[in-house]
C-alpha cells in the first residue's frame, strides 16, 4: 500500500525492471529467513504450529511487497446509498419468548491482544480495574453471564489473547469457573518484526523468550485467519452458531445487542438474502475525524481508513460534513461465511505499514490488518447506525475518569449513562500526559472522582491535585505552570472556570 498517488505508465524501464527482480529476491530470501526460524523450534508439533502462522506471514509480506499505487482512488469513491447504513431506530426488538433461540446462535468475542502499557500498566489491559473495583475482562463476564441467566442461554464468550497477554489472561481467567459463562481463549498469529533496510526478519530463534522484540501479534485483522486455525470457528459452526459479535474489550460500550441480533436471526431476517457482515457505526464528532469510514466503492461497501487518503484529500476524510458516520470496530460476522473466505483465501484487506524504531535505534516494520476492512469480502454487508453510547473505548486515563464518574451508572456489568445528564454526549477531557497518562499517578490525584453530569469540557495541564467532593460545570481549565502547583480543595464547584499559575484555590 503505497501513499503515493501516481500513475504509472506501461513501458518497462529499467529501473522497473530492477526493481520487480528485487521484490522477487526479497521474498525467495524471505522464505529462506523463515525456514532458519522454523529449525530453532523445540519440538515437531511447535515447528507445525508456527510454520501455519507464518505461512499467513509470507502471504502478507507478498502484498506488502508487490502492491503498487493507492489502494483507494480518491474520485472513484462512490456516494454511500441509503440501503447501506440502517438506522438503529427502526430495528425491531424480538419478544422474550424468541430471545433465548436468538441466543444460542451467538458467540460473543473480545479481542484481547493489547497490553495496558499506553496507560502505565504491566500486563493485559483487560485486567485493568475501571469502575467499582471490576475490571474490563470483570465487566464482560459480568455481561455475558446476566444474559445467560435471564435468557437460559448458552452465549459463548472468546478472548483472542497475543502471545503478550495469555499467560496473565489464563491465570485471571480461572477465577470465573463457577459462573454460568463458558470461556474459550485462543491466540492470535505470532509475526516477526522485520528490518526497515533489508526487509528480512530482526529475529534469531522462534522463542519469545529469548528474542521478544522480534516478534509482534499483527493487529485485530488476524482474527480471521487465526481463529480459524485454533479450530473453534468449525467448533462452534458444529454447535449451530450462527453469527459472532467482535469488539474490543477496551470499549465499554460494545454490550450484546438484541435488536441488532434480532435484525440478524430473527423472523424478518428469514425473508431476504442473509447479511454475513454487518459494521456498527456511529456519528462522527470533531473528537472522532481519524477514525475508519464506510465508503462505497467498485459497487461494494468498504472501509476507508485514514492511512489510505491521499495527502492532499486528508481534510475531505477528517470533514464531519463529508464523512458523517465512523467504525466503532463492533462487528457481527456470520459464522459459515467466515469459514467460506478463509478457505477460499478471498479475505481481501489491505496492507497497514507500522514504523516503529526499537529501544536499540534500528527502525523495523510491522505488517498488519484491519478486522473491519474484510466487509468488502462478504456479501449482502451493511453497516448500521447505532447510538454513541455503543462507542466507550478506554484508550488513555481521560477517557477512565469519565467511566468511573457519576455520568455512568453501572448495571449487570453494562455502563449505563445517567438519566441525570442534560445531553447526549459526553464531555471533552484532556489531562497533561506529565501527570496524569499512568493510572497510578492519575489515580493520586483524585481524592474522589469529580461530579461531572454538567461538565461540557475539562483540560487540565501540569502538577494538579483535586480533593473531595469536587464538581466540574461548563467549560473548565486548569493549568499548573512549570515548578508551579494547584490544588483544588474539597467541595470545590467549578463552573466555566480557567485556574492557572501557582494557586491553591480557598474560598469557591
Amino acid at each position: 500500500m503505497s501513499s503515493g498517488n501516481k500513475l504509472f505508465t506501461l513501458t518497462r524501464s529499467p529501473s522497473m525492471e530492477f526493481k520487480e527482480l528485487t521484490k522477487k529476491d526479497a521474498q525467495t530470501q524471505l522464505s529462506h529467513e523463515i525456514q532458519k526460524l522454523l529449525q530453532t523450534c523445540v519440538s515437531t508439533a511447535a515447528r507445525e504450529s508456527a510454520a501455519q502462522e507464518l505461512e499467513g506471514f509470507e502471504r502478507l509480506f507478498g502484498r506488502f511487497i508487490n502492491e503498487a499505487g493507492p489502494s483507494v482512488h480518491w474520485d472513484q469513491i462512490q456516494k454511500l446509498d441509503d440501503e447501506a447504513v440502517r438506522q438503529y431506530s427502526d430495528l425491531q426488538r424480538p419478544s422474550d419468548e424468541e430471545l433465548s433461540k436468538l441466543l444460542d446462535k451467538l458467540v460473543v468475542v473480545k479481542l484481547n491482544g493489547g497490553l495496558g502499557t499506553s496507560m502505565g500498566c504491566q500486563g493485559p489491559k483487560s485486567v485493568i480495574p475501571v469502575r467499582s473495583e471490576l475490571t474490563f475482562l470483570d465487566l464482560t463476564v459480568q455481561q455475558i453471564e446476566h444474559l445467560n441467566r435471564t435468557y437460559n442461554s448458552s452465549v459463548a464468550l472468546v478472548l483472542m489473547n497475543s502471545f503478550n497477554t495469555d499467560e496473565d489472561t489464563q491465570k485471571v481467567i480461572r477465577k470465573y469457573q463457577g459462573l454460568n459463562v463458558k470461556l474459550y481463549t485462543f491466540n492470535q498469529s505470532r509475526y516477526p518484526r522485520i528490518n526497515k533496510e533489508s526487509l528480512m526478519p530482526i529475529g534469531r530463534t522462534m522463542g519469545t523468550d529469548t528474542d521478544l522484540e522480534a516478534w509482534y501479534p499483527p493487529g485485530h485483522g488476524d482474527f480471521y485467519e487465526a481463529f480459524s486455525n485454533s479450530g473453534l470457528l468449525q467448533e462452534f459452526i458444529n454447535q449451530g452458531k450462527e453469527y459472532v459479535f467482535i469488539s474490543n474489550i477496551d470499549n465499554l460500550g460494545a454490550t450484546v445487542d438484541l435488536n441488532i441480533l434480532n435484525f440478524l436471526v430473527g423472523e424478518e431476517a428469514q425473508q431476504q438474502p442473509p447479511c454475513e457482515f454487518l459494521m456498527e457505526v456511529t456519528d462522527k464528532t470533531r473528537a472522532d475525524v481519524k477514525g475508519g469510514t464506510l465508503i462505497k466503492y467498485d459497487n461494494k461497501l468498504r472501509l476507508l481508513e485514514i492511512a489510505q487518503v491521499p495527502k492532499d484529500h486528508l481534510e475531505d476524510f477528517k470533514s464531519v460534513k463529508t464523512f458523517k458516520i465512523f467504525n466503532t470496530n463492533n462487528l457481527w460476522i456470520k459464522l459459515d461465511a467466515m469459514a467460506r473466505v478463509v478457505q477460499n483465501q478471498s479475505l481481501d484487506m489491505e496492507v497497514i505499514i507500522n514504523h516503529k524504531t526499537l529501544d536499540n535505534g534500528l527502525n523495523i516494520i510491522q505488517l498488519e490488518q484491519a478486522v473491519g476492512a474484510a466487509v468488502k469480502s462478504f456479501n449482502g454487508a451493511h453497516g448500521i447506525n447505532v447510538p454513541r453510547s455503543r462507542f466507550l473505548p478506554v484508550k488513555k486515563t481521560d477517557d477512565l475518569l469519565l467511566v468511573m464518574s457519576n455520568l455512568y451508572r453501572l448495571q449487570n456489568g453494562a455502563l449505563i449513562m445517567s438519566p441525570l445528564r442534560m445531553f447526549p454526549t459526553t464531555p471533552l477531557v484532556k489531562l497533561g500526559p506529565n501527570h496524569f497518562a499512568r493510572v497510578k499517578e492519575f489515580l493520586k490525584r483524585f481524592a474522589s472522582v469529580p461530579d461531572m453530569l454538567e461538565l461540557d469540557h475539562l483540560t487540565v495541564s501540569g502538577d494538579v491535585t483535586f480533593g473531595k467532593g469536587v464538581s466540574l460545570r461548563g467549560t473548565v481549565i486548569i493549568i499548573a505552570n512549570h515548578g508551579d502547583r494547584i490544588d483544588i480543595p474539597p467541595g470545590a464547584i467549578l463552573e466555566n472556570k480557567i485556574v492557572s499559575g501557582n494557586l491553591r484555590i480557598l474560598d469557591h
